[in-house]
């Protein structure tokens, strides 16, 4: 009678070491997976450009994310698959029917522990050394299984589109500015981003989504040149003015005729009285026409980013803002674009000048109404938003739906408004605080 055939024979070894090595391949993979994905294309760049061919390699392959996702993913269910079939047949042989519960346990635990968590924690901590050194081998991966993963890609797009899911293979780029403005905001509660180095990174980030009529000073406030005016006036008022561009008009205010530089105007006024037997009579001759530039119009839908391109292109910081009619709306300089970078910039004769806001010991801001809402969120760190309207008095109008009186006191927004502040129409000054000040202050009286 023959001995029963031992199941630890030569093909037991041999299926077992080829489970072991389906097993590293699936590690490989899944790690290789999230290197790749979670690598910063920056860093990368930055590693290619000291010489790392690994981090060229891995940058070109990140490309297009869906054929790399598509060909580990395909190498991953491969692999998996197969040594999960090889372990049930195996353990079959083995232990008889309970070989199948068996070797489901087993591999399991096998696929969990080894094949997934342990070579993705490594790949997590250092994503970009990992996506160098496994660049060769995933790209290599791609090439073989690039036929069938370009069959998928077009099945899977065939299905997305009949519930209508549009695929955008560009959409990492148009990302960029979300990641950036995220590790930011992510960074500065980490305490690792100072508030001035955000704001100032997400200001130049933000100059292409804002328009000029978010920041320009309204009409109401320019200081204009009257063309008609005695030439003594005209450089008094030149002369006492904190600005050194002014517009000038002639008979209505809408009518702009020029721009005056106030060096350009001294110039001019000294050349008819620098010779001796001059007086200040020679100046009643003058013609502040001779000396205006050619005024600048722009829409009041130019991007501050598109305006900054063309100040520096025309050598020129100043600007009339008109809508789409051609009226007059307001006024913008290069000045106040490169505010919105760097915060308020402030010269010797604006020492005096009033705060816009300022912070009592209750907990109140006490503002100007026609601070805007972005300079609001940058002085405070809050998030008021500034869709419906530019300024703090304008977003407490359109939320109240009327011209408040002063004394009146709004709630939206997660916040207190009360008016304290009006003139004609215009809400002036404004009391601000968050609703969680008062109920914090209620709860510790309690």
């Amino acid at each position: 009678m023959e001995a029963a055939a031992s199941p630890f024979d030569t093909a037991f070894w041999i299926t077992s070491a080829a489970i072991l090595f389906l097993l590293v391949m699936s590690g490989f993979f899944s790690g290789s997976e999230t290197a790749l994905t979670a690598a910063s294309r920056g860093k990368l760049r930055s590693m290619m450009d000291k010489g790392s061919s690994g981090a060229g390699r891995a940058l070109k392959i990140t490309e297009d994310s869906e054929r790399l996702i598509g060909s580990v993913l395909l190498g991953n269910n491969l692999v998996n698959i197969l040594a999960t079939s090889l372990a049930t047949a195996l353990f079959t042989r083995a232990f008889g029917e309970s070989g199948v519960a068996l070797a489901t346990l087993v591999m399991t635990l096998l696929v969990l522990i080894f094949a997934e968590v342990l070579p993705k924690t490594y790949a997590i901590t250092n994503p970009e050394t990992a996506a160098a050194r496994v660049s060769p081998m995933i790209a290599l991966v791609i090439l073989v299984f690039s036929p069938v993963v370009s069959a998928v890609r077009v099945l899977v797009r065939g299905v997305l589109r009949v519930f209508g899911v549009q695929t955008d293979p560009d959409s990492h780029i148009l990302a960029v500015r979300e990641e950036i403005a995220g590790a930011l905001h992510l960074g500065h509660s980490e305490g690792v981003v100072q508030k001035e180095d955000r704001d100032r990174i997400l200001g130049a980030l933000d100059l292409a989504e804002r328009t000029v009529e978010e920041i320009m000073l309204h009409r109401s406030g320019i200081e204009m040149i009257n063309a008609d005016n005695d030439p003594l006036e005209i450089l008094t008022q030149c002369l006492e003015s904190s600005h050194t561009r002014l517009p000038v008009y002639r008979d209505d205010p809408e009518n702009i005729i020029g721009m005056v530089h106030a060096k350009d105007l001294l110039r001019a006024m000294y050349k008819l009285i620098q010779d001796e037997d001059a007086s200040l009579d020679a100046l009643k001759g003058f013609k502040i026409t001779d000396v205006a530039m050619k005024p600048y119009f722009i829409p009041d839908t130019t991007s501050l980013d598109d305006q900054m391109r063309q100040f520096l292109k025309r050598r020129t910081h100043f600007a009339l803002v008109v809508d789409e009619y051609g009226a007059l709306q307001g006024l913008i300089t290069l000045e106040d674009i490169l505010e919105e970078i760097v915060g308020e910039i402030t010269d010797e004769f604006d020492k005096d000048a009033e705060e816009t806001i300022s912070t009592a010991a209750d907990g109140h801001y006490h503002i100007d109404g026609m601070m805007t809402i972005r300079d609001f969120n940058r002085a405070t760190d809050y998030q008021l938003p500034d869709d419906e309207a530019n300024t703090v008095a304008g977003l407490v109008i359109h939320e109240a739906q009327m011209i408040p009186t002063v004394g009146q006191v709004f709630s939206f927004h997660g916040f207190r408004f009360e008016v304290t502040g009006r003139d004609g129409n215009r809400v002036t000054k404004l009391r601000v605080r968050p609703l969680e000040v008062r109920a914090s202050a209620e709860a510790s009286g309690a």
